[in-house]
């Protein structure tokens, strides 16, 4: 039987501790605009969906010539009342010459990584010179990754907090003093966005709230609008979206139905964000421009950290690393067409071994 390599949730926290979680965020992100130039060669599509009172729960596929991999995901907003997480992900690559699954990992952590990490590429692209405040709008699992991200890839040193739930505030207060941010508790939205550079939103509750006013948004600042995520979920006034120079997304057939700009016009312009990475579009043009990253989470993001990791854990010349567990995914008996013959050799042996025990 092929034995497939796992990186279990321990595994995971383990090899993110031990590389440093802001540096895997920076080689992330370089990861991501690599592929992302490389954006024509791949095959993309929209998730697959399916929506219920309680939450949604995904599938989010993408391949390139030689590797697929998907992403199973979960967004619950009511998970936390209840004792569960909000998100809890899991993911697979498969090689393409044989169909056979080559790595299985958690994706719970992996995303909250790999999130940051498009946040900050999108503001490599999009960010104004300078830019040395976040305001993080939403204090949930996403926050201090996010943080990471912005400081790895712009330098920031001081955030601005905000949210609904004192306690998620405290949260990432204490996480990111730890961390060695400047932190700044807000008692609403508008006061958080007001004299940062960068404004992220990132709320779970699946309607189509305004989180952040446009009254409460400045010219020049860019926005990384990361909560609104599926149908009826959203954080923006469309007046911010109309306002804005450019509006990002990753794939706009899947944003139309899932980002922010759900509830503009479907004519509403917007570039992908691979555009910009390969220079076939602008991105921030001068400094009073307000620029609006509408992220939803795309397969390709998925894909890229999946052989991310896994190359880091087996790459080539190197031992598999001791964190990995190994499991028999692939059925394989010895005469191809044979599946049954498995079943039988394993009702033989049972047997077999009571047999040799009663003699």
């Amino acid at each position: 039987m092929t034995r497939v390599p796992c990186l279990d949730v321990p595994a995971t926290a383990a090899w993110v501790a031990r590389r440093g979680p802001e540096r895997v965020i920076a080689e992330l992100t370089d990861a991501l605009e690599r592929d992302f130039r490389r954006w024509p060669e791949l095959e993309t599509r929209p998730r697959v969906a399916s929506h219920s009172r309680d939450g949604v729960i995904e599938l989010m596929p993408a391949s390139d010539a030689t590797t697929f991999g998907f992403k199973l995901v979960n967004g619950h907003p009511l998970n936390p009342s209840r004792g569960y997480q909000t998100v809890t992900a899991l993911g697979m690559l498969v090689d393409v010459h044989n169909g056979y699954p080559s790595f299985l990992a958690e994706m719970t952590i992996l995303t909250a990584l790999r999130t940051a990490a498009t946040s900050a590429l999108a503001a490599r692209c999009l960010a104004p010179r300078g830019a040395r405040t976040l305001a993080l709008i939403g204090c949930g699992a996403q926050a201090e990754f996010q943080a990471l991200g912005m400081r790895a890839e712009l330098g920031v040193e001081r955030l601005r907090l905000y949210d609904v739930d004192p306690a998620a505030t405290a949260k990432v207060a204490r996480n990111a003093t730890a961390l060695g941010f400047d932190v700044t508790p807000c008692d609403d939205p508008g006061q958080a966005a007001r004299g940062a550079d960068v404004v992220t939103t990132c709320t779970a509750d699946k309607r189509n709230a305004t989180v952040l006013l446009d009254r409460d948004v400045a010219d020049g600042q860019h926005l990384n609008a990361i909560g609104g995520d599926c149908p009826g979920k959203t954080e923006l006034e469309p007046a911010t979206l109309r306002r804005a120079s450019v509006v990002v997304v990753e794939h706009e057939e899947q944003t139309r139905v899932e980002g922010e700009i759900q509830n503009l016009p479907p004519g509403f312009p917007v570039t992908e964000l691979w555009r910009i990475v390969r220079g076939e579009a602008p991105g921030r043009r001068d400094a009073g421009e307000l620029t609006v990253f509408d992220s939803v989470g795309f397969g390709v993001e998925d894909l890229t950290t999946l052989r991310f990791v896994r190359e880091d854990l087996l790459g080539q010349g190197r031992a598999p690393d001791p964190l990995l567990a190994w499991l028999d995914l692939v059925a394989e008996p010895s005469d191809p067409k044979d599946l049954f013959s498995l079943v039988a050799a394993a009702d033989r042996a049972p047997l077999t071994a009571a047999s040799a025990a009663s003699a």
